[in-house]
């Protein structure tokens, strides 16, 4: 009993300390996935022997403490955390437990959104008029932070009163979530580290810290948003639902997330809900962390009540983490397609978001000096959709003494050729094109789906088909003959014929991917389909000047002066003529002067479940329009698929029709 007495005081201690990091110092040193596994094996223990349960227990809290900088502002109503659930058998349990306090087997009706990963606050409107804005501290007594929270553009001051709809109350306390955008983060640590101020962890810490900003005009030039997710206290305007209530308050001006919240009547359709969000979740501009599922019917929400830290009908269910906590192994350098020398970690395995990571990226030495990255640190490394696991930040407090400092080469570890940096820049490269790491990594990126498309041609293939000398550039793929392959490894007869039929399929193309394929600097698929159909012929590509490029909407002075300098290089011209001789045509892009399409302008947001998003861009340049990467006031249209992100509400702003799926397809078979 002492062993587990001591084992409970050190859980307490432990998430004391990090609810401190957390909460009040905006500054995590463990991933929430670390820190849930404390609090669930806390909890468990408390549960298995409740006479080790005391007031002050973490389990018994809710936040922190408001900091004694801000005035403390008292909540009419507790703002309560939410219970976690982390599978499916979470969510049956939970519709089962609602069932039984209710001592009824009638299907329950549920909402599920998206958890945001931000700060909850608390917004009082007296007579329409935003009087206070409050965080919410440790759930009963918040920090009032209402000068900052009017910094905030998404935060109405006074609320709209609708033609039609609810009349505004004369009291309401509005809560929601204050976030920050993952661009809008990348861009405000790119400025930190730029004064030497340490990034933020994540985007929920850079809210928090915005927030908390004592002069206001700091937190006035960070970009934060807000969403809406409920009520404290409200006179007067009863409603049914909490669908019902979300629609109420989005026509008093605030901004709901009602586009991702699904009305669900089975635990199962709850289910499909979660894991749909799930999957989608790199593709949401913000972080989210999970989705929160709540009864729907808001007296049913009255009579189940609320327990010591949670209400009774709303469930938070978390998602696989994007963020873990793990050791370095070692350093070392990866060379890439363009010769640039990117440090990468070698980790002690973890799991993130169902994927086993093992290796992840440093950047370059700037950011390793910054972060004072070492092999052997413990760190929290983050991983989202497919992109490339990350370092966030060193955990400085799990440093024994000895951890190594690691320094970038002065040689090319694959080659051995000097490296050098660029003017501007603060990555290393290898200059040497025949660097065999580049020549792999053009190759690799030459046969990408986005580009030639050549099926059955991956990295051992590729790695293979450069040991033996039979390719040291892509034009030399269209040379191959059908024995090339039959002497590699583990291809056979049917395979060789497999890949030489790729091979030749791939020469009947489009000018964008083609370009895409050239692997040119900073011209990525969006960009190379901009080239393509303005130039229409690469014959006009390669002769033009920086000023005829600048003068192309979408083409910026970087990118203008990178094509400019491939298509100078004679050996990247005769690479082109290389591949144009072997038998690569390009299909020519009818664009007809009439119909619903011809001359609109499009942007695009979100998965479209009837075609990827490449495939609409090109559907929509078939016909005569154009694509915009952002919305501005000659848009016509936007096309909202899942996961719509802030080009959503900026369509909305300025009066941008919005098309869903079917309403897109229905519009390009209109002549």
């Amino acid at each position: 009993m002492e062993k587990i007495r001591s084992e409970v005081e050190a859980l307490r201690e432990e998430i004391r300390y990090h609810n401190q990091q957390y909460h009040a110092l905006d500054d995590p040193e463990i991933s929430d996935a670390e820190y849930d596994r404390l609090f669930q094996r806390l909890t468990e223990l408390e549960k298995q022997f409740p006479g080790l349960v005391t007031p002050d227990s973490p389990s018994r809290r809710i936040g922190a403490e408001p900091r004694e900088a801000f005035s403390p502002v008292r909540h009419r109503v507790p703002m309560l955390s939410l219970g976690n659930g982390f599978r499916d058998q979470d969510i049956k349990d939970f519709d089962a437990r609602l069932k039984r306090f209710l001592g009824d087997d009638s299907p329950v009706e549920y909402t599920v959104e998206p958890k945001i990963d931000g700060v909850a606050l608390e917004l009082v409107y007296e007579n329409g008029r935003l009087t206070v804005g409050s965080t919410r501290g440790d759930g009963y007594v918040g920090e009032d932070i209402t000068r900052n929270i009017k910094t905030i553009l998404t935060v109405p001051l006074t609320l709209t009163k609708p033609k039609n709809g609810r009349p505004v109350p004369d009291l309401v306390e509005v809560r929601g979530e204050v976030y920050m955008e993952k661009e809008a983060l990348e861009e405000l640590n790119r400025t930190r580290l730029g004064q030497n101020l340490p990034p933020f962890a994540n985007p929920r810490n850079a809210a928090a810290g915005s927030l908390r900003q004592l002069d206001p005009r700091i937190t006035a030039k960070r970009p934060l948003n807000m969403f809406c997710y409920g009520v404290g206290q409200i006179n007067g305007a009863p409603f049914d639902t909490y669908h019902e209530m979300m629609i109420s308050i989005q026509q008093w001006g605030f901004r709901v997330n009602r586009p991702h919240i699904r009305i669900c009547s089975t635990p199962g359709e709850v289910i499909e809900c979660c894991r749909h969000l799930e999957e989608i979740r790199s593709q949401f501009p913000y972080e989210i962390d999970g989705a929160v599922i709540k009864v729907n019917q808001l007296n049913l929400q009255a009579r189940l009540g609320e327990k010591s830290r949670s209400p009774r009908w709303a469930l938070a269910y978390k998602f696989r983490p994007t963020r873990e906590t793990t050791r370095i192994i070692k350093i070392d350098v990866q060379v890439g397609r363009t010769g640039a020398l990117t440090p990468v970690a070698h980790l002690e395995p973890v799991e993130i978001g169902g994927v086993t990571v093992k290796r992840a990226t440093l950047h370059n030495q700037d950011e390793i000096e910054k972060k004072d990255v070492r092999e052997l640190d413990t760190v929290l490394v983050q991983r989202a959709g497919d992109v490339i696991p990350e370092v966030v930040q060193v955990v400085l407090s799990k440093r024994t003494g000895a951890e190594r400092k690691f320094v970038m080469p002065t040689h090319c570890p694959v080659c051995g050729g000097d490296v050098a940096k660029r003017e501007g820049e603060v990555v290393l490269r290898c200059p040497n094109p025949n660097c065999p790491a580049q020549v792999k990594e053009s190759l690799k990126h030459f046969v990408s789906k986005g580009a030639m498309d050549i099926d059955g041609l991956g990295d051992k293939l590729t790695a293979q088909l450069i040991k033996e000398g039979l390719v040291r550039e892509p034009a030399d793929l269209y040379e191959l003959q059908f024995d090339d392959f039959l002497g590699l490894d583990k291809i056979a007869d049917k395979s060789a014929d497999n890949l030489t039929e790729a091979i030749e399929k791939s020469k009947r193309t489009t000018l964008g991917r083609f370009i895409y394929a050239l692997g040119i600097r900073h011209v990525g698929e969006h960009v190379a389909g901009i080239l393509a159909d303005h130039f229409r012929e690469l014959k006009h590509l390669e002769g033009a000047t920086e000023k005829e490029l600048l003068a192309i909407d979408g083409i910026g002075p970087q990118i203008a002066e990178s094509i400019v300098t491939y298509f100078s290089d004679r050996s990247n011209k005769e690479h082109c003529g290389r591949l144009l001789k072997a038998g690569i045509r390009f299909e020519t892009m009818v664009h007809p002067v009439t119909g619903a399409v011809a001359g609109k302008t499009f942007v695009m947001t979100g998965s479209l479940s009837s075609m990827k998003r490449s495939e609409a861009k090109e559907q929509i340049l078939r016909r005569g329009g154009r694509v915009s990467s952002s919305v501005s006031s000659s848009t016509d249209y936007l096309v909202a698929g899942e996961g719509p992100g802030s080009k959503f509400s900026e369509a909305e702003k300025k009066g941008v029709v919005i098309l869903n799926g079917d309403e897109f397809l229905e519009l390009l078979n209109t002549e």
